[in-house]
């Protein structure tokens, strides 16, 4: 690409930005980048002064930097390092410190001098504090400054501690943390209760002083603060824009947290495009919003005004566009989801062949297959197919606390009415209540609170899927090894979590799996029992199981997160007897009404959320032009 074009592609963006397929590869860059700098400073006999962050979005980093410690030699006795910030208070054993994240993740690790290691304290005195702060600071300047800052970006697009409303010329000092914040780290400490209040941040003035500034970001939880960042206008709302000022900053992302640039989410407004079935759709879909019009009422001048020119004149005239476009997503709806029997399917999103379908409905957490796709999951045995449900997880984490005792009280009070003396039961019982009395912030459960909070989960998936019409022995509980940790934490998949769901798998023969692909979901569990999934199914393929041939992957989203419209390949409506159906069967999971324990950072109940998200379907289709329905459940289909 020639530096003009590229100039044009990125012309909305006023810092530079680096794209990178995935974020391995990003971190692998970036840690490369701070290797060449210390080994420079090095052989002229100086030392290195890096600022750095913590959180999920440098460990791989420090993982690549340990690597090259430990196999090319790469030492750190020269270096200087100056973490961001610190939760206040914070005790530095504390699971949760930085302290203890940094030297887990990358000082225990190499050879680093530990009285070159500087991290705001979080132990002292609210009087002790403004001192510490200026002290940080001469420190920083005492070693000549910051060579490097490593940044990260938070959901309120803070950099730091560096919530909104933030001076670009801040110092170091004592911050409140935005309410966003304090919800995006409540997994980490059991709950948002337990999240403190305040933090010790470098500021914004000190992080502009560093000669060199990379700010990394992956997923596409953070696509749209990134475009902020990238593209808004400078404002105190969205702190990371004042980087907008500075000579040395990079912007390092992966493909999922670019996806809202210019470029990559609307690349018509920048350069010419391949106008394949695909873009033209997105595109066109864009456009019916922009314009507020419905998609058969889209004229050539609209398309001329939104940088879509090239496509009326490759594609045109514009209306055989536009109902190419209405008939393609007209062709997404269907009310029967396991397909048509007797019908032609060459329009539909299903085959209509066999007409009685085994379909397999895979389930992270126990309650996200009536959450995410619970119309379809009862219109489906409705019309009579064979529907299996498998529970990826025990979900144990996410029960209160309360309700164990709630629902061991009530056994205790069974086994006595049955004339038994519960004596052992009663004793389980008291070290259960003393235990959660002592209880610390993301303290592991003793095992028999685990085996509870499982129970109540699995008795009420259980109810749950009677209610949708199965049968028990359609009713699977996989328990994948990789969860059952006790901890938010979850242990890495192995070949076990796969071989469980290849016998699985192996059992039923499906014809369609239904698997979540809301990979925003907060605990990361649906991206990993996603991805036993597909290696499941791959394997099984290679091993020659013919049926998986004919085996179609459907992804559902909803707790969480909705498909765009233009991603979306079957739209399955629902009635608004089939919506209350629904909710009635999200219902069924009592635990997680009201208040669930991790939230994200949507508070609302999940039958408020999925009902509200699947009518939000239906209305940006009904604004597109097409039937007016109560609610929509969307799916994607992955070719593994």
């Amino acid at each position: 690409m020639s530096r003009l074009n590229l100039l044009e592609e990125t012309r909305y963006e006023k810092l530079p930005v680096i794209v990178y397929p995935d974020k391995t590869e990003a971190s692998r860059r970036v840690a490369r980048r701070i290797a060449d700098l210390i080994r420079s400073k090095q052989q002229n006999g100086e030392k290195t002064v890096l600022g750095l962050a913590t959180g999920a979005t440098p460990v791989g980093v420090y993982a690549e930097l340990v690597r090259l410690h430990k196999e090319e030699g790469l030492s750190f006795r020269d270096v200087v390092t100056f973490n961001l910030d610190e939760y206040y208070p914070m005790r530095p054993e504390a699971p949760q410190s930085y302290v203890r994240f940094m030297d887990e993740q990358l000082f225990s690790h190499i050879d680093i001098d530990r009285a070159n290691i500087h991290i705001p304290d979080g132990t002292l005195s609210l009087e002790e504090i403004p001192a510490f702060c200026l002290e940080y600071e001469r420190k920083i300047e005492a070693f000549g400054g910051l060579d490097l800052q490593v940044l990260g970006i938070g959901r309120t697009g803070h950099i730091g501690f560096n919530e909104p409303g933030s001076a670009p010329n801040s110092g170091t000092r004592l911050v409140t943390l935005d309410d966003l914040t304090r919800r995006d780290a409540a997994r980490d400490f059991g709950g948002k209760q337990n999240v403190p209040t305040k933090a010790i941040t470098m500021g914004i003035g000190t992080i502009f002083k560093a000669r060199e500034i990379v700010l990394m970001a992956w997923n596409g939880k953070k696509a749209s603060i990134v475009r902020k960042a990238v593209e808004g206008e400078i404002s105190g709302e969205v702190p990371a824009t004042y980087l907008q000022l500075s000579d040395n900053v990079e912007f390092v992302l992966d493909q999922d947290a670019a996806s809202e640039l210019t470029r990559f989410g609307t690349p018509w407004l920048v350069k010419d495009c391949v106008w394949d079935a695909a873009l033209t759709r997105k595109a066109v879909i864009w456009l019916s919003g922009k314009v507020n019009k419905p998609i058969l009422k889209l004229t050539e001048e609209d398309y001329n005004a939104h940088g879509m020119a090239q496509l009326a004149v490759d594609r045109g005239p514009v209306y055989n566009i536009n109902i190419d476009i209405f008939n393609r997503l007209q062709h997404t709806i269907t009310g029967w989801p396991g397909g048509k029997p007797n019908a032609d399917d060459s329009q539909r999103p299903e085959r209509a062949q066999p007409a009685r379908k085994r379909a397999l409905i895979f389930s992270p957490h126990p309650d996200d297959d009536v959450i995410s796709m619970g119309g379809t999951f009862i219109r489906l045995v409705d019309q009579g197919h064979e529907v299996h449900v498998a529970y990826q997880t025990s979900g144990n984490t996410a029960v209160w606390d309360d309700d164990v005792l709630r629902y061991v009280e009530f056994a205790i009070d069974f086994s006595k009415s049955l004339g038994q003396d519960g004596l052992q039961l009663s004793s389980i019982y008291e070290c259960m209540r003393t235990f959660i009395e002592q209880k610390q912030p993301n303290q592991v459960d003793t095992r028999e609170i685990q085996n509870v909070k499982a129970f109540i989960r699995k008795s009420e998936a259980i109810a749950g899927a009677r209610y949708a019409g199965l049968p028990d022995e359609n009713i699977h509980f996989q328990a994948l090894p990789f969860y059952e940790s006790g901890k938010t934490n979850k242990n890495p998949v192995t070949d076990e979590d796969i071989r469980l769901t290849m016998e699985l798998l192996q059992k039923v023969r499906p014809h369609q799996v239904f698997a979540a692909g809301d990979f925003e979901d907060p605990h990361g569990t649906h991206i990993v029992c996603f991805n036993i999934i597909t290696e499941a199914l791959r394997r099984l393929r290679a091993q020659g199981e013919e049926w998986v041939n004919d085996c179609w992957l459907w992804m559902y989203r909803g707790a969480w997160h909705e498909f765009e419209t233009h991603e979306i390949e079957m739209a399955v409506p629902l009635s608004p007897q089939e919506v209350e159906r629904k909710k009635a069967a999200i219902f069924k999971h009592q635990s997680q009404k009201d208040r669930p324990v991790f939230p994200g950072d949507d508070e609302r109940e999940f039958w408020v959320r999925a009902q509200e998200r699947n009518r939000d379907t239906a209305r940006r289709y009904d604004e597109l032009g097409l039937a007016d329905y109560e609610a929509m459940e969307a799916f994607v289909r992955f070719h593994y």
